[in-house]
């Protein structure tokens, strides 16, 4: 198991990096480089000030040494100004007593996640903070959606073929088949408008980013925790079917066994191996797949962090953003593989 880990954990970091420098080649192409330089400096800036400015924030180097310098592996860069030093690690100008104080590594692996040029703030406090709310709601969005999708996939393969599980397999193809977007916006016109009358939400989820109740936040969390129950209700109905004609099923309705012990005591165990993986799944699904329902909600958590920051060009939390999903992706993988080894002794055995 130690080994297994140990190999996972290296091909993780593997592919963390070469992802990470994917998203890093194209945040950092010429024509977004330009749009930032316009965006902090003038519009109407010629192209030898933007090169001069882009040349000023060290963004013309060569593409491998800026991904060396924000990652924190390579020496940030200093350049000798009228005005004095400034650099990478050094906040504003520096007298070159001052510089040669100022650390030489100052990236992400030092926990400089860099400055947003939107928010006007540190990128680690802003992520923490937009974490820490999709966090709340992924939390909330698990406790409804787990054990809903886990009793109706087990009572629908319960008894294959009957009309429970011909009604529970359409009530979950619906729900995966419906998007977010159209949930969202039926239950936003339906529960929160007042041309139909049923005022029993809050059509935004702004004010649960402080206070969250009920009335301000459930219908984020239903909107999110209908599209994934569906997966996972189909999922758990397979394995439960077929768990329940296996051949020791058969063996213990032969010998008299209460079909209610059958199930609690025999199936549901077996049954719910496959669907572990799913719903562990889920997670780097819910930290991204938030995007439309926090922006239809306007709930500023981790997914409108992210298109407030492809849409403002804010490069260095863009950066930041994606460095935190593609680590939450790869890290759930590696829990959900272990986890798999630990409920499946066919597995470990091998």
């Amino acid at each position: 198991m130690g080994l297994f880990i140990l190999r996972r954990t290296g091909v993780m970091v593997l592919t963390a990096l070469c992802l990470t420098f994917i998203v890093f080649f194209l945040t950092n192409l010429y024509p977004n480089l330009e749009k930032l330089a316009k965006t902090q400096g003038n519009f109407r800036m010629s192209d030898e000030a933007v090169a001069s400015w882009l040349t000023r924030e060290g963004y013309l180097q060569p593409l491998p040494v800026k991904y060396g310098q924000w990652l924190g592996v390579l020496p940030g860069w200093t350049l000798e100004t009228e005005g004095g030093i400034t650099g990478r690690c050094i906040d504003g100008t520096a007298t070159p007593e001052e510089a040669a104080q100022a650390p030489r590594f100052c990236g992400i692996l030092q926990g400089d996640w860099g400055y947003s040029t939107v928010f006007r703030d540190e990128v680690s406090g802003i992520i923490g903070t937009r974490l820490g709310l999709t966090g709340k709601l992924m939390f909330w969005v698990l406790v409804l959606m787990v054990p809903s999708a886990l009793l109706v996939g087990v009572l629908a393969g319960m008894r294959e073929g009957s009309t429970t599980d011909r009604t529970l397999s359409t009530f979950s193809i619906i729900t995966t088949a419906t998007p977010e977007y159209v949930s969202g916006v039926i239950f936003i016109a339906v529960f929160t408008s007042s041309t139909v009358g049923l005022k029993w939400f809050k059509g935004t989820a702004t004010s649960a980013m402080e206070d969250a109740n009920f009335e301000n936040f459930f219908l984020p969390v239903l909107t999110i925790s209908l599209y994934g129950m569906g997966y996972i209700a189909r999922m758990t109905r397979a394995s439960m079917t077929e768990v329940m004609t296996a051949q020791y099923i058969r063996t213990a309705r032969l010998k008299g066994v209460k079909f209610s012990n059958i199930v609690l005591k025999h199936a549901l165990r077996n049954a719910l191996i496959a669907p572990f993986t799913v719903i562990l799944l889920q997670v780097p699904w819910l930290l991204n797949g938030v995007v439309i329902v926090e922006t239809l909600f306007n709930y500023k958590g981790f997914g409108w962090t992210l298109v407030q920051a492809a849409g403002n060009n804010d490069i260095e939390l863009l950066l930041a953003v994606s460095v935190v999903s593609v680590v939450v992706v790869l890290v759930t993988q590696l829990i959900s593989d272990i986890g798999y080894v630990y409920l499946n002794p066919r597995i470990r055995i091998s």
